[in-house]
């Protein structure tokens, strides 16, 4: 027989939230920048890609540890059940073969990459700063700073991952039916925002606490967008598109 989930705020009731967060995004307009530019315009080659995504993963594997400190600073455990719920999404829900951190190593192996490498590969001064800004946001700043900070970039990453299976597909870099990791992001990514936007939304009337997220808010835009600036540094340069001469 079926339960009523009991997780409180549902998806759909941060809409302030989600509206400032959007404002954010939009003027840091990450897809925009150089290295969603190069991925769609053909002058990214797929072992410059497959350079990049072995630093991301740096990125994906760290990401839950900040995610459960917030857990523990949330002081009314009504509101811990969403952004617990989503630390335990990022495990898989319990299964270790679903862990992100498994699944995007799956990805990398499926593009040609040796997922061993990673236990020897340098993590790129980029990946190490992105982390530590994710766990003094939200270990050492003002909660709501962290929870916007996570919540903005879950927000983003849906559509970027949406973004990058398709370039993905297009490029020929896998086929459909191969792509993983990416495709399951682009689906549970926009309820997982809304799952830390909701801790945030009753908040919103107290002008003390807003300042606190949209300072989370534009730090997380600002954190992600030059992530991916920075990841075009940790490989070899990428070539401009071949001009096409008129025949």
């Amino acid at each position: 027989m079926a339960t009523e989930n009991p997780r409180v705020n549902p998806p759909g009731r941060a809409p302030r939230v989600t509206h400032r967060a959007n404002e954010a995004l939009a003027r840091v307009n990450i897809k925009e920048g150089p290295y969603f530019k190069a991925l769609a315009d053909g002058s990214m080659t797929i072992d410059q890609f497959r350079s990049t995504q072995e630093q991301f993963f740096f990125a994906v594997t760290f990401f839950p540890r900040p995610m459960a400190a917030l857990v523990g600073r949330i002081p009314d455990p009504r509101q811990r059940l969403d952004i617990l719920h989503n630390l335990v999404e990022e495990h898989g829900g319990f299964r270790e073969d679903c862990f992100h951190h498994n699944t995007f190593q799956e990805f990398l192996g499926r593009i040609g990459a040796d997922p061993g490498r990673l236990k020897t590969l340098p993590v790129a001064p980029a990946l190490r700063a992105f982390n530590s800004v994710l766990s003094t946001a939200c270990i050492h700043d003002e909660l709501e700073v962290g929870v916007a900070c996570m919540g903005i970039i879950e927000h983003a990453f849906a559509s970027i991952s949406a973004f990058i299976g398709k370039a993905v597909v297009e490029r020929g870099f896998l086929a459909a039916g191969q792509l993983v990791h990416y495709k399951l992001h682009a689906e549970i990514d926009e309820r997982h925002a809304e799952e830390f936007f909701a801790v945030l939304e009753p908040l919103w009337d107290d002008l003390g606490r807003r300042y606190f997220i949209e300072e989370g808010l534009e730090l997380g835009a600002y954190i992600f967008d030059r992530l991916y600036r920075d990841l075009l540094l940790a490989v070899p340069p990428i070539a401009p598109p071949a001009i096409q001469h008129p025949v």
